[in-house]
C-alpha cells in the first residue's frame, strides 16, 4: 500500500445518518447476488419478488431502484433514514472512502461539503480506508 498518498495519516468519518448519500440526483447503488439475497431476507421477501420490485438491470449489472426524485428506494424520507441500514450494500457501507472522494484533497473537501459526517468523528487508519477503497471503485 502506498503510504505516500495524501490521506496516509488517516481520515475522520462518523455517519450522521443525515441521508444525503441516499438522496439527490439519480444514480446507481450497485448490488450483487449476495446483497440482493440479504436485502430480500431482511425485509421478508422472496428473492424473485424482491428482484422484480427493488432492483433494475443496467447492462450486465444490477442497481437498486430509485424514487422519481432520485432517492434510494430504501430511504425513508419521513424518518430521514435507511430502512435497511444493517443490510445496506457494500457501496453504501464503504462511503465516503471511494476513489472519487480520495483522488486528491479537493475531492475529500467536496465529500465533506455533501456529507456532514465526513471529516468528523472516528479517525480511520490508512489501511482501513484502502480496504474500503478497494471494495468500491466509484
Amino acid at each position: 500500500m502506498d503510504k505516500t498518498l495524501w490521506y496516509a495519516n488517516g481520515l475522520q468519518f462518523q455517519c450522521s445518518q443525515c441521508g444525503n448519500c441516499c438522496t439527490g440526483s439519480p444514480g446507481f447503488v450497485w448490488v450483487n447476488q449476495q446483497e440482493i439475497e440479504a436485502l430480500a431476507g431482511a425485509i421478508g421477501e422472496e428473492f424473485d419478488a424482491f428482484d422484480d420490485k427493488y432492483v433494475r438491470k443496467i447492462g450486465i449489472r444490477k442497481s437498486l431502484r430509485e424514487f422519481p426524485n432520485g432517492d434510494c428506494v430504501f430511504f425513508d424520507a419521513a424518518a430521514r433514514s435507511c430502512a435497511v441500514y444493517g443490510f445496506r450494500p457494500r457501496q453504501c457501507r464503504t462511503w465516503p472512502f471511494w476513489d472519487s472522494n480520495l483522488r486528491k484533497p479537493e475531492d475529500w473537501v467536496r465529500a465533506c461539503e455533501i456529507c456532514p459526517g465526513s471529516g468528523t468523528g472516528r479517525l480511520y487508519p490508512f489501511e482501513e480506508i484502502e480496504k474500503d477503497r478497494q471494495v468500491m471503485r466509484i
